[in-house]
């Protein structure tokens, strides 16, 4: 979590406001009640940042930079980036997912599922991927959210959606004890500009359900990227963790122009992280989508910080090095986040 705690009181507050302010951006800490309003500690939201070309390393260090472990004897479920079986950034590396299994052990999960719904049919993505043997090897419970009946398909109708009649999450997602969720460092060709924490949740809601094409509304609607923040309002991410070692900076979001990232983040707060890996790809070089806009005014950010998801402005975002040898990485990115 951020340092230097602040002290404020608010009143008026809005359940959502509440919500977000008590604790779902990852960063504030309730206090109390006084003289009707709410007073509570103001934190920043962390990123942590490794610069690392090792993905066990980067898993183990980002995460353990946090200080947090809110997995501890619970049951946690993986949420990967399995829309398609190409190439990392393509799909989550196996050894990212590898990592991060072990990891989740290792502070104390009391089970792992693995739940995806992909772009082709899920098993065949996962087969294709050759991570199917990870769930005997590793103890862990896959969940085809292509065989969810239609009763586990939760509908949501928010106020003021961008959705022409809401949408459907998969309900393991929304009875998931804890949400981990892992997602990689690209563009997004295809209306979305670029394809993160907020993005990766698509894979919740169905292709299609009841004779209804979700994803064909999605991604022919100009706004698709406030409808991919709105997917995410219904659950919350305990942790999530961004394998940035390889990027793609145009094209994506299963094949596109290459760079090096070298970089590992975790967070507890999907806004602050996309925020964060928006910068990157800023300092890599990216496409004009991704350049020119300043990063709080990317729709998908903008849309998720209105929504009360996580942070709302660049200065309530502390960028945390892992060690020494990632300190100028994050002093460049900490920069170029700082201008919008």
């Amino acid at each position: 979590m951020g340092n230097g705690i602040g002290v404020k009181s608010m009143t008026g507050l809005s359940r959502r406001d509440f919500l977000r302010y008590a604790g779902a951006a990852g960063g504030a800490l309730f206090f109390g009640i006084d003289g009707g309003g709410i007073v509570m500690a103001n934190t920043k939201s962390s990123v942590a940042l490794l610069k690392t070309d090792n993905r066990k390393h980067g898993v183990k260090a980002s995460l353990r930079t946090l200080k947090v472990n809110p997995l501890k004897g619970k049951d946690v479920l993986i949420k990967p980036n399995f829309n398609t079986a190409d190439l990392t950034p393509g799909s989550t590396h196996n050894d990212t997912l590898i990592a991060l299994v072990e990891e989740v052990w290792a502070m104390g999960a009391k089970s792992i599922s693995l739940g995806e719904r992909s772009y082709p049919l899920t098993h065949e993505v996962m087969e294709k991927k050759g991570v199917l043997p990870i769930k005997d090897k590793m103890d862990v419970t896959v969940i085809d959210f292509d065989d969810l009946d239609d009763k586990d398909w939760v509908s949501f109708r928010p106020k003021k959606s961008h959705w022409a009649n809401g949408f459907r999450i998969a309900r393991p997602i929304l009875d998931a004890e804890c949400l981990v969720s892992t997602c990689c460092l690209k563009t997004h060709q295809f209306g979305g500009i670029f394809t993160m924490s907020l993005k990766l949740h698509v894979g919740v809601v169905p292709t299609s359900r009841n004779g209804y094409d979700y994803m064909r509304e999605l991604h022919s609607s100009h706004h698709q990227r406030k409808m991919i923040a709105e997917i995410n309002e219904p659950f919350q991410p305990s942790l999530v963790v961004l394998d940035g070692i390889d990027a793609f900076v145009d094209g994506g979001p299963a094949t596109g122009k290459r760079a090096k990232g070298e970089v590992f983040l975790a967070s507890t707060d999907r806004v602050a992280i996309d925020a964060v890996g928006v910068a990157i790809l800023k300092l890599l070089g990216s496409n004009e989508s991704i350049m020119e806009p300043k990063i709080f005014e990317q729709e998908q950010i903008a849309r998720a910080a209105e929504l009360g998801l996580g942070a709302s402005h660049p200065s309530e975002i502390e960028v945390i090095p892992a060690d020494e040898k990632s300190q100028d990485y994050r002093d460049r990115v900490v920069e170029i986040l700082g201008e919008g």
